[in-house]
């Protein structure tokens, strides 16, 4: 497979997958999709950019946060690798690759929709890093509602607490840690922009996410700091088995994109690298769509 450096026709970079019904517990895992997905083991191909960096990327144990992690670490940084307990399998294959390209990974489990472990995370990555100049909020969840009615108040909380308070709480607390120069980068989601009926509450979440990083943006330009996001479309993780998907509608997955298919998620992580790098120094308040090529406003 080639890396992200090659010239290549992007529609066949990747074959069209079409994944078989499947379907995982959540939080999932990476080792049991079908088929598998490319998180840049062997096709990311790093060139100095984020050179003794020092990042926090919570959702780092698969799909597109592993991604970023391994992107991250074959550009120059170390990274503290934030993951539900559940997915220690996933997280530890990710680990060995970053220590494999010669750079500090510190895994850190815990449950991110509960407060103190935000606050710990964060104190955990600064000691281990000796700082910290790049946050990632990028750790999600999706499921699945077919009707209003069915959506439950649990399911509404823990949705929220998942993609927006976790992402609220982590990145005030980081705040004090970091210098001029840092960036902070959140995932949002096409669907923000374009929400399905049938995942209102995930869209919800993934437009506060937008708004919150475009006023947050303002805010942090005097200081320094540049905030902006990603806003991925079908990208083939685990959240989509994980009953983020309808079973029967998997083995379509991705394919009404422009580009005839799902993204990988090693193909989301150039993204995250330039808006850390001091490349993108005069993007602030940015949505990085990356999508397949689907309009977005």
């Amino acid at each position: 497979m080639s890396d992200q450096h090659t010239f290549q026709n992007p529609a066949q970079r990747y074959p069209r997958i079409a994944p078989p019904e499947q379907h995982q517990r959540e939080p999932g895992l990476d080792r049991q999709l079908e088929p598998g997905a490319d998180r840049g083991e062997h096709t990311y191909r790093g060139t100095g950019r984020l050179e003794g960096r020092r990042a926090l990327v919570t959702g780092a144990d698969s799909g597109i946060g592993a991604a970023v992690a391994i992107a991250y670490a074959r550009e120059g940084a170390d990274v503290v690798l934030s993951y539900h307990p559940d997915e220690d399998a996933d997280v530890q294959h990710v680990v060995s690759v970053i220590e494999e390209t010669g750079r500090k990974a510190v895994p850190v489990p815990g449950d991110i929709t509960d407060w103190q472990h935000c606050t710990d995370l964060v104190a955990t990555a600064v000691d281990q890093l000796d700082g910290l100049d790049i946050l990632v909020n990028n750790a999600g969840k999706q499921i699945v509602s077919e009707r209003l009615e069915d959506l439950s108040d649990e399911q509404f909380d823990q949705m929220f607490k998942t993609n927006v308070y976790a992402m609220f709480w982590i990145t005030k607390d980081a705040l004090p840690h970091l210098p001029a120069g840092s960036t902070i980068i959140n995932t949002t989601s096409i669907e923000a922009y374009q929400p399905p009926p049938i995942r209102i509450d995930y869209a919800t979440t993934k437009a506060a996410i937008n708004t919150f990083s475009k006023g947050l943006a303002q805010q942090l330009a005097p200081r320094g700091i540049r905030v902006n996001t990603v806003a991925p479309g079908p990208v083939w993780t685990p959240i989509q088995p994980t009953d983020g998907q309808p079973q029967q509608d998997l083995p379509e997955f991705g394919q009404s994109t422009p580009l005839g298919r799902a993204g990988q998620p090693t193909e989301m992580a150039p993204a995250y690298v330039f808006l850390a790098s001091p490349e993108s120094s005069y993007v602030a308040g940015e949505t990085l769509n990356a999508n397949g090529g689907v309009a977005t406003p």
